[in-house]
C-alpha cells in the first residue's frame, strides 16, 4: 500500500487506530466514559455486600480491613439506596451505550463497503477478467463486517474490562493480599492459554475470508449459468463442488469454534478452582477469626468482577483478532492500483473529434502469446472502420484498445493527438458509446437500462432513442410499454431485443466515438434490418468501430480491415476487397453460401 494514498489498515493496531479509531475519538471518548461509570456502578453490589451481611450479623465494625476505610457501619437504607441507584446508572449507561456505539459501528461498515466497492469499480478490466464476480462481492460484503468491534462495544468493553479488572483488584488486595494471591495463579494460566489460542485463530479467520470468497464467486457462477446447468444435467456435479466448498468453510469454523470454545471453557475451570481455594481458604479465615462472613462474600463477588472481564476479553479478543483479519484482507484488496494510478495519466481529454490512429501497436495477455503484431491504421473522424477475421484474431481486442479497457505492450493507441495512456480514463470514457458482444441489462425497466448512459436524459430523449432503435417495435407490445422489468441481465428479452436496447441505450449516450462489439450478431434477419435502418441516424458525424461477423452489416464501411492472427491482411473498401480476390472475398463467399 503506498504512502501517498494510505488506506485502512488491519495489519497493525497503529494503522487501524489512526484510520477508524482516531477519527471517531469524540464517540469512542464518550462511549469510554460511559463503560467506565457502567463497570464502576456495577460494582457497588459487592462493595455493599459485606455492609449488609456484616450489619445483620452484628453492630460492630468489621473484623477485616474495611476496603472502603469505614470506621463503622452505614446505614442500611443508605446502601441499599446506593446499590438501587447503581443499578438504575448501570442499565441506562448499557443502553446509552449499545445505541451510540453499536450504530456508529454500522455506519461505519456502510461506507466501508462504499470504499471499497468504489475502489473495486475502478480496478482495471484484467482483474475482472481473472477474478471471480461473487469473490469480489464477498470482500466488499463480508470482510468489513468485523470492523464493529473496533468501533462498537468490543473495544470499549475491552477498556471497560480492564479498568473493573484493575478496580476489582484493588479492592481485593484491600481485603485480603493473600487470597488475592491464591486467586492470581489460575488467572494468569488462562491467560498464558488465551495468547496461545489467539495465534491460531487469525490465521483461520483470514483462510476463512478466502474460502467464503471462492465459495460465493462460483455459487454466482452457478446461477447466472443456471440454464447451462440444467441444459447439461449438471446440477448434481455442481452440488458436488458446492459442497466441497461449504465443508471447507465449516472444518475452518470448526476449528475457530473449537479454539474459542475451549478458551471460554477453560476460563470457566480456572474461575471455578479460584473459587473453590478462596471458599476454603476464606472459610478457615473466618474460623480463624481474622475475616468476616461480609468480607468472604464481599472477596468473592469482586473476584468474579474480575475474572469475568478478563473471560470476557478473551472472547472479544476473539472478535477483534476476525477484525483485524478482515481488514487485512481489506487492505490487500484496497492496495490494488486503480487504472488511473499510472502515474503517466495526467492528460484530461478534451472535446473528441474522433480522430483515431492505431500506431504499431502489440498486444498479449500472456507472455509469449501475442494477440496482436504491429496493427496500424487511421481512421478520420466520422469515419466508420470495419473489423472483419475469424475468431480469435483479434478484433475484440483492438475494440478494448480503442476504450482504453487495455493498453498495448508496444506501440500507441492515439486519439485526436493524444496517447490514450496518458489521458484519465473518466474524461476520455464519458464520450464514448459502447455496444458490447455479450448485451448487459440490469434488473430494472427498459426505461432505467436506458438511462443508465445519461443519467440526466428526459423522457422524450428516451422514447426518441428507443423509437429510432426499434426498441418501442417490441416494448409497446408489453402492458407497461418502457416501463416494463426485465430481469436480471434482461433475461425476460430474447436476444434480438436486448441487442437492440443496448444501441438505444448507445444512441442515448451521443457519443463521439461508438464501438459496435458484435452489434446485430443476436439478430433474426427481420429485426437486423430494422437496426441496419437506425445505424444511418447513429453513425452520422461519429467515429465509429464496428465488429462483425455478417458482411452484410460493414460493406457500407469506409475502411474494412481483415485480420487473420494478430495482423492486418487486407484493406480498404468492400468493392475493393472483393475485387482482390483474398481473404475477405473468401470469407464473404462463404457466408452468402451459408
Amino acid at each position: 500500500m503506498s504512502k501517498s494514498k494510505k488506506k485502512i489498515s488491519g495489519a497493525s493496531l497503529r494503522h487501524a487506530f489512526e484510520e477508524i479509531i482516531w477519527p471517531r475519538k469524540s464517540l469512542i471518548g464518550l462511549g469510554l466514559v460511559l463503560i467506565l461509570l457502567n463497570r464502576l456502578s456495577g460494582l457497588v453490589l459487592p462493595a455493599a455486600s459485606k455492609y449488609l451481611i456484616d450489619g445483620a450479623l452484628s453492630n460492630t465494625p468489621a473484623v477485616g480491613d474495611d476496603p472502603l476505610g469505614l470506621t463503622s457501619m452505614p446505614d442500611p437504607n443508605v446502601v441499599l439506596g446506593a446499590v438501587a441507584l447503581a443499578v438504575v446508572l448501570q442499565a441506562s449507561t448499557s443502553y446509552a451505550l449499545t445505541m451510540l456505539l453499536s450504530v456508529e459501528a454500522q455506519h461505519l461498515i456502510a461506507n466501508l463497503r462504499a470504499q471499497v466497492q468504489k475502489h473495486v469499480l475502478q480496478l482495471p478490466v484484467h482483474v475482472f477478467d481473472n477474478t471471480k464476480s461473487g469473490e469480489l462481492v464477498s470482500r466488499i460484503m463480508d470482510d468489513v463486517e468485523g470492523v464493529r468491534n473496533l468501533v462498537g462495544t468490543g473495544l470499549v468493553q475491552l477498556v471497560g474490562g480492564t479498568v473493573t479488572a484493575i478496580v476489582a483488584f484493588t479492592f481485593l488486595v484491600r481485603i485480603n493480599p493473600v487470597m488475592t494471591v491464591i486467586a492470581l495463579v489460575p488467572l494468569a494460566a488462562f491467560g498464558f492459554v488465551s495468547t496461545r489460542a489467539f495465534q491460531t485463530l487469525r490465521p483461520a479467520f483470514r483462510e476463512r475470508g478466502k474460502i467464503r470468497a471462492e465459495v460465493t464467486g462460483r455459487l454466482t457462477e452457478a446461477l447466472g449459468g443456471i440454464r447451462v446447468i440444467k441444459g447439461f444435467h449438471a446440477i448434481d456435479k455442481e452440488g458436488e463442488i458446492f459442497l466441497e466448498g461449504v465443508m471447507r468453510i465449516f472444518n475452518n469454523v470448526k476449528t475457530t469454534l473449537t479454539t474459542s470454545s475451549l478458551v471460554t471453557s477453560l476460563g470457566t475451570f480456572f474461575m471455578g478452582m479460584a473459587s473453590v481455594l478462596i471458599l476454603g481458604y476464606g472459610s478457615w479465615l473466618i474460623g480463624q477469626g481474622s475475616l468476616t462472613a461480609g468480607d468472604l462474600v464481599s472477596f468473592i463477588l469482586f473476584l468474579g468482577f474480575m475474572i469475568a472481564p478478563v473471560i470476557q476479553m478473551a472472547n472479544i479478543g476473539t472478535q477483534m483478532t476476525e477484525a483485524f483479519a478482515g481488514l487485512d484482507r481489506t487492505a490487500e484488496l484496497l492496495g490494488w492500483p486503480q487504472e488511473d494510478d499510472d502515474p503517466a495519466r495526467i492528460e484530461t481529454m478534451p472535446a473528441v473529434e474522433g480522430h483515431i490512429v492505431f500506431d504499431d501497436v502489440h498486444f498479449q495477455y500472456e507472455e509469449d502469446k501475442p494477440v496482436l503484431m504491429g496493427v496500424s491504421f487511421e481512421a478520420k473522424p466520422g469515419m466508420v472502420v470495419a473489423l472483419v477475421g475469424s475468431s480469435g484474431s483479434g478484433k475484440s481486442t483492438m475494440a478494448g484498445l480503442a476504450a482504453s479497457f487495455l493498453s498495448p505492450n508496444s506501440g500507441r493507441v492515439i486519439v485526436d493527438g493524444v496517447d490514450l495512456r496518458t489521458v484519465k480514463l473518466a474524461s476520455y470514457r464519458k464520450q464514448l458509446g459502447l455496444v458490447f458482444q455479450e448485451d448487459f441489462l440490469f434488473d430494472g425497466t427498459i426505461r432505467e437500462n436506458l438511462r443508465f448512459a445519461r443519467p440526466s436524459a428526459t423522457d422524450a430523449e428516451i422514447d426518441d432513442a428507443a423509437e429510432k432503435a426499434y426498441v418501442t417495435e417490441f416494448s409497446d407490445r408489453f402492458p407497461d410499454k418502457l416501463g416494463t422489468v426485465i430481469g436480471e441481465r434482461g433475461v425476460k428479452l430474447s436476444g434480438g431485443q436486448r441487442q437492440r436496447v443496448t444501441i438505444a441505450r448507445a444512441l442515448l449516450a451521443d457519443p463521439r466515438i461508438l464501438l459496435l462489439d458484435e452489434a446485430t450478431s443476436s439478430l433474426d434477419t427481420e429485426s437486423e434490418a430494422l437496426i441496419q435502418a437506425s445505424l444511418d441516424d447513429l453513425l452520422r458525424d461519429r467515429t465509429t468501430i464496428v465488429i462483425a461477423h455478417r458482411l452484410t452489416t460493414i460493406q457500407r464501411a469506409d475502411l474494412i480491415l481483415v485480420l487473420e492472427g494478430g495482423e492486418i491482411v487486407e484493406r480498404g473498401r468492400h468493392d475493393v476487397l472483393m475485387g482482390m480476390k483474398g481473404r475477405y472475398h473468401q470469407l464473404s463467399t462463404v457466408q452468402a453460401r451459408s
